[in-house]
């Protein structure tokens, strides 16, 4: 009988630690697909929460569409169906054109680390929370797969050089940007990129960061890229279910961020790694020139950008706070002019 107990109350324990091991378990979706170089990243991140938590914490990260659309993510969190994202923030523009314009005010950054700043010292985390609140989601932190490149077969030394250039740029802000500093831009899917460059159907492009276009061939028929890029830089949001994230103690939850963290970090230093390395080559092959755009220069598109950030700050009281947040950050920081 006193063996038996001993059993039974050893098999108990075993069971109840396995439970403390493993007290929370989480189902998250990317807007990445699987196999994308992010995805590889954010599938680390996931890793790293059960390793720094000593298992407590058990992320499962699953590729765009696995479960609803990537536009469908935020509804999914709030209705329990996932318990959180990974995701470009500007995808749900259309419930408040503030999303849009926090995750990728064109022309605002010149490097990942303003943005990273600007969230944890400027005041965007407080707006990231006062945005998400509404639809039962609690914002964890941010990341970002870095500054887009621009591809160019004309060379381009700063923001004169865009007037009546035609470049493909995808619908919203950033065409609006464009076209307000004198550039034509069209519209174009991804596939049709490189052939219209090639045929001349287009002078430059809005695509990728450097590697993936240099990977892409693009280099080939637009031998003049612009880097770092001066434009495009997309704000990736890692948020939960906001009842599931008050559940975790205080020393979870501060993990959970402390993640983020650090996924942002080494998501940003790998890929511009392969950004410089590529760059190397492009430089290398003796047939590509590789333009930097001076301060100067990225603070005249700065400045047309914010008269386009406004015209979507007067869409919505939401927006307005972004822009006149962002606009303060940059400002107090010396990004634009007082």
């Amino acid at each position: 009988m006193t063996k038996t107990f001993t059993i039974t109350l050893a098999a108990a324990l075993t069971l109840s630690g396995a439970a403390i091991a493993q007290d929370y378990s989480f189902r998250f979706q990317s807007s990445d697909p699987a196999g994308n170089p992010n995805f590889e990243l954010q599938k680390q991140w996931a890793e790293s929460v059960g390793e720094m938590t000593d298992g407590r914490v058990s992320v499962e990260l699953l590729p765009v569409d696995s479960i609803v659309a990537h536009n469908e993510t935020q509804d999914a969190i709030a209705a329990g169906i996932l318990d959180g994202h990974i995701t470009d923030t500007s995808y749900f523009s259309g419930k408040d054109p503030a999303f849009g314009l926090i995750a990728n005010p064109v022309g605002a950054w010149g490097d990942p680390q303003q943005m990273f700043d600007f969230i944890e010292q400027g005041g965007g985390h407080a707006l990231m929370d006062e945005l998400l609140s509404p639809y039962g989601l609690e914002f964890i932190g941010v990341s970002t797969p870095g500054l887009e490149a621009f591809v160019s077969n004309v060379p381009l030394e700063g923001v004169d050089d865009l007037k009546g250039l035609k470049l493909r740029a995808p619908e919203g802000l950033v065409q609006q940007v464009f076209a307000a500093a004198g550039a034509a831009p069209v519209n174009l899917p991804g596939s049709e990129v490189f052939t219209s460059l090639d045929k001349g159907v287009i002078d430059a492009a809005d695509y990728s960061v450097f590697s993936v276009n240099h990977a892409q061939g693009m280099h080939d028929v637009a031998s003049h890229p612009v880097y770092p890029g001066f434009h495009s830089m997309p704000l990736v949001e890692v948020s939960m279910n906001e009842g599931k994230w008050d559940e975790l103690p205080e020393d979870l939850q501060g993990i959970m961020e402390e993640s983020v963290k650090q996924f942002a970090q080494n998501q940003i230093s790998s890929l511009k790694a392969a950004d410089q390395e590529a760059v190397e080559e492009a430089k290398a092959s003796g047939e590509i020139t590789v333009h930097d755009w001076s301060e100067e220069e990225r603070a005249k598109f700065r400045q047309i950008a914010m008269g386009e950030w406004e015209k979507v700050a007067a869409r919505s009281e939401n927006a307005q706070k972004v822009y006149d947040t962002l606009t303060d950050y940059l400002t107090e920081n010396g990004l634009i002019a007082e």
